[in-house]
């Protein structure tokens, strides 16, 4: 019996240390469509929250008001709080999810 048991503790270690050392990568945060802000507006934002080129940023910009929303940015979870909350300081509708 004890040699059934172990690949299932190993396999449980396994997928133990995968959870600790994956929760804080990759994390996404999105911008969602909305009628309030101007097309220029967002790309604005983008530009000044992200320091992304203006190309970038349009283009961004334009994956939100085609197809309601755009990933902007990833990384850490904390960073991507921080950008939410930058975002939400500039009116824009903006969440973070875990990138599966």
């Amino acid at each position: 019996m004890a040699g059934t048991l172990t690949p299932q503790r190993e396999a449980a270690q396994q997928s133990d240390e995968q959870t600790k050392s994956d929760p804080d990568l990759p994390w996404i945060t999105i911008v969602w469509n909305d009628p309030i802000n101007l097309m220029s507006y967002v790309t604005h934002v983008f530009m000044t929250v992200f320091g992304y080129p203006k190309a970038k940023a349009e283009k961004l910009m334009l994956d939100v008001h085609r197809r309601g929303k755009a990933v902007v940015s990833s990384g850490t979870r904390e960073r991507m709080e921080l950008d939410v909350a930058t975002l939400h300081g500039y009116g824009l509708w903006a969440t973070l999810q875990h990138d599966s």
